[in-house]
């Protein structure tokens, strides 16, 4: 499992179909006041003049530019007032720096808000917007009181899958221990797929994610397992494998979820499967790559029904996250004991369309569910 992307530094919300996505831009840097100066001339965003210069908006798709004037960097968004919803946002806005945000509004009343370091959140001077074009997406903002009682239970749910792999990994151990090379290919799957199943807690592991299921552990015991090599030459890498799970159990108290991991890792945790598993990558003879697919599903299910207070009432798309994650488990269930490799074409197109279409529907829960500041 690899570690989180960076977030960009400018995001706004745009309409794609019926889904929330994400539209990237690059800021302008002014290194000098003669480059601040040739700039695009656009909405003022400092802790004397937030927002001023919001006065040429209008209902549909359009652009608007936020320049920074202060002397700290900002976040930024465009609000209705009333609802709190956020229809556009720009992060890591530097001084001297200025950045497009692409928007599509409703008729409303709508205001500037900016976010400086060690400032109360500013709102600027409201502008009353009219027209018949229609809206396009926008969050309700999702603040940390919102998430820490989900990362608290989420932590719950992991300290459980943890005790369960740390029970799994035991008896893998013994088998290796004990030159029962057998019963260790039999135990190997399912310690594989406790480990799999935990999903977006991974970024929290720390060091441990590497020992436990990159190049060490998991992945050269299975390698080993599978092309005979001897008990004495695995007894070292199985051995080291449960002092790992037991040090990630161990550590386990004093490690946090970020509460943006969750929404960022619904949708991180099947790109994984399908980038790892479903081209058959991470598999070292075993041919149970569809299994771990199956086990991040599984990962992936449990964030959501986590996050569930948050997106129902924010995210209409999630009955097609549902639909395609039943979609996928059942092709992942009716294929799981295949090697990848033995697919027939048939099904590895249905298997990456349906994955592929459920990423897609995945992609907008990240945004949802980021913390935002309201104050």
């Amino acid at each position: 499992m690899r570690t989180p992307r960076p977030l960009p530094a400018a995001v706004s919300l745009v309409a794609v179909g019926a889904v929330v996505a994400l539209a990237i831009w690059r800021p302008w840097q002014g290194s000098s006041a003669a480059d601040a100066a040739s700039a695009p001339a656009g909405i003022s965003v400092s802790r004397s003049q937030c927002g001023q210069g919001l006065t040429d908006v209008k209902t549909g798709r359009q652009t608007l530019v936020v320049h920074n004037t202060g002397d700290a960097p900002a976040e930024v968004d465009l609000v209705e007032l009333g609802s709190n919803k956020v229809y556009g946002e720009v992060e890591g806005l530097g001084p001297n720096t200025s950045a497009p945000m692409d928007v599509q509004l409703g008729a409303g009343r709508y205001a500037i808000r900016c976010l400086i370091e060690d400032t109360d959140a500013i709102t600027g001077p409201s502008v009353t917007v009219t027209g018949s074009d229609q809206g396009g997406p926008a969050v309700v903002p999702v603040t940390k009181n919102d998430m820490l009682p989900l990362v608290k239970q989420y932590e719950a749910v992991v300290a459980t899958g943890v005790a369960q792999l740390v029970v799994k990994t035991d008896k893998l151990r013994a088998d290796v221990d004990g030159g029962n090379l057998v019963a260790a290919r039999a135990d190997w799957l399912p310690a594989h797929l406790a480990y799999n199943s935990l999903g977006a807690a991974y970024d929290a592991f720390g060091d441990f994610a590497d020992k436990i299921d990159g190049s060490a552990g998991f992945h050269p015991l299975e390698k080993g397992l599978w092309h005979n090599a001897s008990a004495a030459s695995l007894k070292p890498i199985a051995d080291q494998l449960a002092v790992d799970v037991h040090g990630l159990q161990a550590d386990l108290p004093n490690e946090q979820v970020d509460p943006n991991d969750l929404g960022l890792r619904a949708h991180e945790i099947m790109e994984n499967a399908l980038q790892f598993e479903l081209t058959g990558e991470n598999d070292q003879g075993s041919g149970t790559s569809l299994n771990t697919a199956l086990a991040n599903l599984d990962g992936t299910a449990k964030v959501l029904a986590i996050l569930d207070p948050v997106l129902k009432s924010r995210y209409p798309g999630l009955t097609d996250v549902q639909k395609w994650e039943g979609r996928v488990r059942v092709l992942l269930t009716a294929h799981k004991t295949t090697p990848v490799g033995q697919l027939d074409r048939t099904t590895r197109e249905q298997l990456n369309g349906a994955v592929g279409e459920l990423l897609e529907s995945l992609a907008p829960v990240a945004a949802i569910c980021d913390v935002r500041r309201t104050s």
